[in-house]
């Protein structure tokens, strides 16, 4: 099945990307909407326009599309992007990285339906916790460009989390009542290495800004691939 990957470059949305690629899928391109706000219902914000480096690292087509990212009015432009995305790549599927959002789950199932659409969301109802931990085990590798909570230090803001840094988000979401895997605003990623890609992604340059008590962005202020290394195999002859 030809499908389209609705891609954010956070670490859901390339996960789902992953498992539509495992399971077969010919994901011919990756559709990426553009909000013109920060406080969109729909849509990622933070640093939306470095994902044509994740998709060049992918080696997939990437569609653009810009949303007035306004609550009802976002609806009408996701579904101009799945008719165009539709006519452009004869897609019969969209595969989204919706993990526990009611509202985000039943906007995308409805509008998908009406334009003749199916969709596939693998990381719907995830164990969170499992989930984060099996991110960095499967070789995902990403940092937080947001913090919309209290109880996120902001020094993980524009670091590749470790191992430790993900036990520390979860037992902060533990301890302070918010998901784990951010997936109600608490917090937003970028996906900087994943098994999929090509080429790592390196932040040249970034910088934390302050928006109110508990809520920091990080703006990503340049980006370059770097090419993977490849570690041969060790022999040994008898």
């Amino acid at each position: 099945m030809r499908v389209c990957s609705l891609f954010s470059g956070g670490k859901d949305s390339t996960y789902a990307l992953h498992w539509a690629v495992l399971k077969g899928f010919d994901v011919v391109c990756l559709l990426t909407l553009r909000p013109h706000r920060g406080d969109s219902w729909m849509f990622h914000y933070p640093n939306i326009e470095w994902t044509k480096y994740q998709a060049e690292s992918l080696g997939i087509p990437q569609y653009v599309c810009d949303t007035s990212g306004i609550k009802d009015l976002e609806l009408e432009d996701l579904r101009r992007a799945f008719i165009e995305v539709k006519g452009k790549y004869e897609v019969d599927g969209i595969v989204t990285g919706a993990l526990l959002s009611d509202y985000q789950r039943m906007m995308i199932n409805m509008i998908a339906h009406e334009v003749g659409l199916r969709v596939y969301s693998p990381l719907w109802r995830k164990n969170q916790v499992d989930y984060l931990r099996d991110l960095y085990r499967h070789g995902f590798r990403f940092m937080l460009t947001s913090i919309s909570t209290v109880g996120i230090s902001p020094r993980l803001l524009g670091k590749v989390l470790t191992p430790s840094d993900i036990e520390e988000l979860i037992g902060a979401a533990l301890r302070f009542g918010f998901n784990p895997a951010l997936e109600g605003g608490e917090g937003e990623s970028f996906v900087v290495d994943a098994p999929l890609f090509r080429e790592e992604i390196v932040i040249g340059d970034g910088e934390v800004h302050r928006l109110d008590q508990y809520s920091w962005i990080y703006i990503i202020k340049s980006i370059y691939l770097k090419p993977k290394v490849l570690v041969n195999p060790v022999t040994t002859s008898q």
